[in-house]
């Protein structure tokens, strides 16, 4: 599968990959005059069917983010072994990957959630990849070199945003603004979701050089806030921003993000439109704010969703305790009814995306410390949408 720039960027735009200069998002998470005005709209949502078309790769240690190299390769982060992959789909079995690279400072343990987390390449400049890591002090983003023989130099773009035991988000997308979205986690710390001046709990909006992107709602890096643990973003064909987030012990999330949005947490869990009420709905040096409730909610059994795409006006939600790949119609604003795939057939299923050839990479997380170890994990699928 040899895949040239023009196609690459192609593919990559149904998920808001392109960076558009100079546009800035309006409060739907929209970008006004991004796309051009001859653009047809975007198909509804309908019924979608899916296969899974064969195995990409396997025998990788927790695959959680992974970004697409122009010439059809990906760059795969492996999360507790502190390192990133590179898979080339076209090589022969058994010598499709191979390491890239270790990311210093991680901290990944098997049963835990944090390490080498979200990949985000710059659409500008696919030699600079910017990466999620978990380390001793805190969550950063670090950017490095992508050179031919592995990761080169790298820098610190943005810094402390909370860690603990659990909760670290970890999900990065460039969006068609050119800025780099990132969900984060409240880790553990319920009250940090409702505090504007922290990173945790958090949708973060920041240039490439880690500072708060112009028009973000509070003169800081927070673009929306009330989220208890973000781990699933994208963007659909006409640039809104979809993310999906575990709830505690009721219900998960898929929400369409709005610019300076308080998704609720921990006030909520799940619906969280009621008006705000009482001294709790006064964020941190803030006035009473209202919230937004979500387009979907799932039973935790049947979700724990890590990993979202959107492609042919479908999301789809990769689901860690439900074992399964989830499809939800979109239509606008509008959701369908969700369908699930592949219930029990792979085990935990933590990332999604769609591949240069419009397939779905999906990957299993079976060797995390929670799930149990099938012939080959952990594996990255290849899934046809028919």
């Amino acid at each position: 599968m040899t895949t040239d720039r023009r196609t690459f960027l192609s593919g990559m735009a149904g998920l808001g990959a392109l960076a558009l200069v100079g546009c800035s998002p309006d409060e739907s998470g929209s970008v006004p005059g991004a796309s051009p005005t001859s653009k047809a709209p975007a198909p509804h949502g309908g019924p979608v069917n899916l296969r899974v078309a064969g195995t990409v790769a396997e025998g990788l240690n927790v695959p959680w983010g992974i970004a697409f190299l122009p010439d059809g390769r990906a760059l795969v982060a492996q999360r507790d072994a502190g390192s990133i992959v590179i898979v080339d789909p076209d090589a022969e079995k058994g010598k499709r990957t191979r390491e890239f690279g270790t990311v210093r400072g991680s901290v990944g343990r098997p049963g835990g959630e944090g390490g080498v987390l979200g990949l985000a390449l710059d659409p500008d400049d696919e030699s600079q990849l910017f990466v999620f890591v978990s380390t001793a002090e805190d969550e950063r983003i670090v950017r490095f070199e992508v050179r031919d023989d592995g990761l080169g130099e790298s820098d610190v773009v943005l810094q402390g945003i909370p860690t603990g035991q659990a909760h670290h988000g970890g999900r990065m997308a460039f969006g068609p603004d050119g800025h780099l979205y990132v969900g984060t986690g409240e880790a553990t710390r319920r009250e940090r979701a409702q505090d504007r001046e922290s990173l945790g709990g958090k949708i973060l909006r920041i240039t490439k050089d880690g500072k708060p992107g112009k028009g973000n709602p509070f003169d800081n890096e927070v673009w929306s806030w009330g989220h208890r643990n973000v781990e699933g973003l994208a963007f659909d064909a006409d640039d809104r921003l979809w993310a999906c987030e575990f709830g505690e012990s009721r219900v998960d999330e898929l929400n369409l993000i709005k610019k300076g949005g308080n998704y609720g947490w921990p006030r909520f869990e799940g619906e969280s439109d009621d008006p705000p009420q009482g001294e709790s709905s006064v964020p941190a040096g803030g006035t009473p704010t209202s919230f937004v409730t979500p387009k979907v909610t799932w039973p935790v059994a049947e979700c724990s969703p890590s990993g979202m795409a959107i492609a042919q006006s479908t999301a789809f939600v990769a689901a860690l305790r439900g074992n399964r790949l989830w499809s939800v119609p979109l239509d606008g604003e509008n959701v369908g009814e969700p369908t699930a795939f592949f219930v029990g057939e792979y085990g935990r299923l933590r990332t999604v995306i769609v591949a240069p050839d419009d397939s779905l990479w999906l990957t299993t997380s079976n060797t995390d410390g929670r799930g149990r170890r099938r012939d080959g994990d952990d594996r990255i699928l290849r899934v046809v949408m028919e």
